[in-house]
């Protein structure tokens, strides 16, 4: 019998497999929405056939000796697990789904470490773990993945396969659209120290919590696309950005905390959408500076104009996914049980250092996510990044069907739902502020 193909954690996986924390699991929802229902087995079948059409996913982790120097990722023929169920349907289904995703990572131990969950007739009218979402009828599909293995866009292409296979309609990506051409610049000596510790977000009034795992807390929302006046310099990420940094000093002011500079981690993914994509953690994380001085201001035009600049720039850079650091930390020189202790060690004293929050903006979906005319396409999109501590705040943003798709998720260690819906309000808020500028 042929032994299993063996994959080293590459640094990204290694890096979160070391700081694994059951109070916070690291997960990544997916909840898309659908019109219509539908049929369970042919849905089980689309999705376990797209499985196998992308067989890197099929992985677990591979048991090792106390002595070992790398955990690797061991490939299987097929699921060992049900990655598919229909949870009874009932007011509550969707929301006890969200709190699953936000609570209960799917294990690395068994292949592959992702689970759908599949909702009929959601029936609920906001969104949040903590709260109410979705539409009264159709069908809310959750996948939720262990983000020590993959990330969201790498599972929304299992998603588009599976889609295909189901609808038997083509589900390729769409063309990416065009930007002009030109040379990045930023002004590196307007830009805060990157050794200087950043804001954090000033605690709010966590909710009373009982039990080991306390997860993180999620809120969803629906919100217009921002206009962005023909032929500006910036884009909606950036209009994002901005109002991702004006939302957070809008809650520190609120709050009294210590002014500091804003620094905000954006993942960059530049990985192809059609069927050769790689499955696995694909991003680089870049962060984006913000002067305090900036974000107090009436010139909207002139801080969109720079923070255009900077995220060009930035992007463009090359540079390993989590930086030089993580690279060294993760070489081979002792079993990964030392290596795991440094890591945490370095982790923790590095926290004053780490970036105030994290915006992921996943922009277009660039699939139709089509299943046939009984369940139809997708209408909206979400995905939630994880919120743990020391950052305990991010904001992930899609768009689908002419809509923006957000969704706000905390670390109930920081942060209770009342701070959530807040936090929601003042984005909305200053997001639809970017629209103002000429």
């Amino acid at each position: 019998m042929t032994a299993p193909l063996r994959i080293p954690f590459p640094v990204v996986d290694e890096v979160s497999r070391h700081c694994v924390q059951d109070e916070e699991p690291e997960t990544v929802l997916i909840e898309v929405h659908l019109p219509g229902e539908p049929d369970p087995g042919r849905l089980r079948k689309a999705f376990l056939e797209a499985l196998r059409r992308h067989p890197r996913i099929l992985m677990r982790e591979a048991p090792r000796p106390w002595y070992r120097r790398r955990y690797e990722w061991e490939l299987t023929d097929a699921p060992e697990v049900e990655v598919v169920s229909f949870p009874p349907p009932g007011p509550g289904s969707l929301r006890e789904a969200r709190t699953r995703a936000m609570t209960q990572a799917p294990p690395l131990t068994a292949s592959p470490p992702i689970r759908l969950e599949v909702v009929t007739a959601p029936g609920d009218t906001e969104s949040g773990a903590d709260g109410r979402a979705g539409a009264a009828t159709g069908t809310a599909l959750l996948l939720t993945l262990n983000h020590t293995a993959l990330d969201g866009p790498a599972c929304l292409r299992i998603l588009a396969t599976a889609a295909e296979i189901y609808g038997g309609r083509d589900n390729s990506a769409a063309a990416p659209p065009v930007r002009p051409a030109e040379t990045p610049r930023a002004d590196a000596a307007g830009m805060p120290s990157p050794w200087a510790p950043p804001a954090r977000v000033s605690r709010g009034t966590p909710d009373p919590h009982q039990g080991p795992r306390r997860g993180n807390g999620l809120l969803h929302t629906e919100l217009p696309l921002p206009h962005r006046p023909k032929g500006s310099p910036y884009t909606v990420n950036d209009q994002l950005m901005v109002a991702t940094a004006l939302t957070l000093a809008h809650w520190n002011r609120e709050h009294g905390s210590p002014i500091r500079p804003l620094r905000i981690t954006m993942p960059v993914d530049d990985r192809p959408r059609d069927a050769t994509m790689p499955i696995g953690n694909g991003t680089r994380l870049v962060e984006v500076p913000f002067h305090p001085e900036e974000l107090d201001t009436s010139d909207l035009p002139a801080l969109l104009h720079r923070t255009a600049l900077r995220t060009r720039a930035l992007k463009a850079l090359p540079r390993p996914q989590l930086g030089h650091g993580a690279a060294l930390l993760t070489a081979p020189w002792a079993p990964v049980a030392a290596r795991a202790a440094l890591t945490r060690a370095v982790r923790r004293a590095a926290a004053p250092w780490t970036s105030t929050t994290l915006l992921s903006n996943i922009g277009r979906i660039p699939y139709p996510l089509d299943f046939g005319e009984e369940a139809g396409c997708a209408h909206a999109v979400w995905f939630s990044a994880p919120a743990r501590m020391p950052r305990g705040l991010t904001f992930t943003t899609t768009s689908t069907a002419g809509r923006l798709h957000l969704a706000v998720r905390w670390s109930r260690a920081l942060l209770g739902h009342d701070d959530g819906t807040h936090l929601r309000d003042l984005f909305a808020h200053h997001l639809h502020s970017t629209e103002a500028a000429p």
